[in-house]
């Protein structure tokens, strides 16, 4: 621990392709807590570690409060098994959902392809021409 790796804020936003202000936000929200070297917030490999988590449950789509739940768990529970029990859970659910839209996505592909075939369709029939007036 005396020789663990600490971050700055700018250290750990660019390490892990986000901004500093990102970083921040996070903070605030409770789902990390840096330590103070003075005035600066330095970050620990736990932080960083709990960011990644972060950005992955982001990245599929989890709500910050489901986020910050599960890492919460993570913290009391030595054998992990709420965690995983509370992690099985919110991957159902939001698998269910993707699914769903995956479903909707489908159906407007199919809507696009039937609406674009008959768009083709039409373009092949000959446009009738235009009469000339009598006087021309």
């Amino acid at each position: 621990m005396l020789n663990e790796r600490l971050y700055t804020v700018t250290e750990l936003a660019n390490e892990l392709g986000m901004t500093a202000r990102a970083v921040r936000f996070y903070e605030d929200k409770g789902l990390i807590t840096p330590q103070r070297a003075g005035t600066t917030r330095v970050y620990s490999a736990r932080d960083r570690a709990r960011m990644i988590l972060i950005l992955r449950g982001k990245r599929l789509g989890f709500s910050l409060s489901t986020i910050k739940e599960y890492l919460d768990l993570y913290d009391t529970d030595i054998t992990q098994h709420a965690q995983l029990r509370l992690l099985l859970t919110a991957i159902g659910k939001r698998r269910t959902q993707l699914v769903a839209q995956r479903q909707a996505i489908d159906e407007a592909l199919s809507e696009l392809d039937e609406i674009t075939a008959q768009a083709e369709a039409a373009l092949r029939v000959p446009a009738p021409r235009a009469k000339r007036s009598a006087a021309g």
